[in-house]
């Protein structure tokens, strides 16, 4: 098994991951730090990630966080600020699919299927992304409308989105808005772009995944429906 794929099926964390941390020398064989990224794990082989023995998982888990704010999205963070894994409730290794950053909450999911996080990592598998948010301001039907065509986030032309303004009080505005794209801080850039930057963020959807009513900074297992889903898409 490629090493990338071994890692990912122990649930440290995706193959394109994996490889990133085999390029830092944070992965070693039989004790002896790898370079080799097209390496193939033989058996009897000793596999190692930041000094731990790891192993494939036999049985597969997917979980629905709703992630709060204040969370690392990854499986470790060097400032010893938590991490989304540490709300996993099972004593077993998971790892987020995608990300959201540390003051955006919502919808995150975490497993060890590596093989299924890779192809959904996939630029050519983007969900629709749907976000609630608050911005400062008051965003009139005009400013919504140049998002929902498309706005200039730095070098990169967005594309049409849907946008909903639900209401507003005397000094912001609660939208709800879906994107195609997964840019970096996208929908954050995007209000930005129009003069009206986001004070609060929750993502409630993810294509045909929603966050319910499930609690902040609780979990639920995916169905057999959801996970074919997945899969599927």
């Amino acid at each position: 098994m490629r090493i990338n794929k071994y890692i990912a099926a122990a649930g440290v964390t995706s193959r394109r991951k994996a490889d990133e941390m085999i390029t830092e020398g944070k992965v070693k064989v039989n004790g002896v730090v790898l370079t080799n990224l097209g390496y193939h794990v033989e058996e009897g082989d000793v596999v190692e990630v930041n000094g731990i023995r790891i192993e494939p998982e036999e049985k597969m888990v997917y979980y629905l966080l709703n992630k709060p704010t204040g969370y690392v999205t990854s499986t470790y963070d060097k400032e010893g600020r938590p991490t989304v894994v540490e709300l996993v409730p099972d004593n077993i290794r998971v790892f987020p699919v995608g990300r959201l950053d540390y003051n955006t909450s919502g919808l995150l999911i975490l497993t060890n299927d590596g093989e299924l996080s890779n192809k959904l990592m996939h630029p050519s598998h983007e969900f629709d992304k749907k976000y609630l948010a608050r911005v400062s301001g008051i965003v009139s039907r005009a400013e919504a409308a140049k998002l929902a065509a498309g706005v200039d986030i730095g070098g990169f032309v967005t594309s049409p989105a849907e946008v909903e303004l639900i209401r507003h009080d005397k000094n912001s505005t609660i939208a709800m808005i879906t994107i195609h794209e997964g840019k970096n801080r996208q929908v954050r850039r995007m209000f930005k772009a129009i003069g009206h930057p986001v004070t609060e963020l929750t993502r409630v959807g993810l294509g045909k995944l929603e966050i319910g009513k499930l609690a902040v900074g609780q979990c639920r297992k995916l169905g057999p429906a959801e996970v074919e889903y997945l899969k599927r898409v």
